[in-house]
C-alpha cells in the first residue's frame, strides 16, 4: 500500500471538482457533476476518502476516492464507488466499501444492494470477498461504446436476525 493515512468524511460541494476529475479519468461513462450534486441535495451518505502523509496537515489532504450511498426504509444500495485511479490496485477500494457498509450498519441497514458491470471484474471479485451475492441481471443498464451492457445485481445481507 501507499503511504500516508487514511480518512474519510462527507463529501462537500468544494470536492466536487475533484470528484470529477477522479470520475472521468476512472469510468469511460462517469457520473455527472448534476448527478452529485443532486446525490448531495437530497441527502445520501457521500463520502470522500482523503489519503494524507504523515504529519500533513488536514487541509493538505487529498482526494483518492469517493462513493455515494442511498439508504431507506432498512436497505441501502450502494450507487458509485470510485478510486482515483493513480490509487489502483493498493486496497483502497476494500477500505472505501468498508466505510460504506459500516455507514449502512450504523443506520440499521439489513441488506445492501448494488449494481456491477459483469465486465468489472477486479470490482465483481471485490464484492464477493466482502460477502455480495449475485441476485439478478438488469439487462442493458450501463451504456457502452456500443450499445449497452448489462448489470449484475449484487446484494449483501447485513443483519442475519
Amino acid at each position: 500500500m501507499q503511504s500516508g493515512e487514511i480518512s474519510f468524511r462527507r463529501m462537500r460541494s468544494k470536492d466536487l471538482d475533484t470528484v470529477m476529475r477522479n470520475e472521468t479519468r476512472s469510468y469511460a461513462f462517469p457520473w455527472t457533476l448534476g448527478i452529485f450534486m443532486n446525490c448531495i441535495a437530497s441527502g445520501y451518505e457521500c463520502s470522500v476518502m482523503l489519503q494524507s502523509a504523515a504529519g500533513v496537515a488536514a487541509k493538505q489532504q487529498g482526494i483518492i476516492g469517493h462513493s455515494v450511498l442511498s439508504v431507506a426504509a432498512g436497505e441501502a444500495h450502494l450507487l458509485n464507488v470510485c478510486v482515483s485511479r493513480d490509487h489502483h490496485s493498493n486496497g483502497y477500494g476494500r477500505q472505501l466499501v468498508v466505510y460504506m457498509l459500516e455507514q449502512a450498519r450504523s443506520q440499521a441497514v439489513d441488506v445492501v444492494f448494488l449494481e456491477v458491470r459483469p465486465s468489472n471484474l477486479v470490482a465483481i471479485e471485490l464484492y464477493d470477498s466482502l460477502g455480495f451475492n449475485e441476485i439478478g441481471v438488469r439487462k442493458d443498464y450501463y451504456p457502452a461504446h456500443i450499445g449497452h451492457e448489462d448489470a449484475l445485481v449484487m446484494a449483501l445481507q447485513l443483519n442475519l436476525g
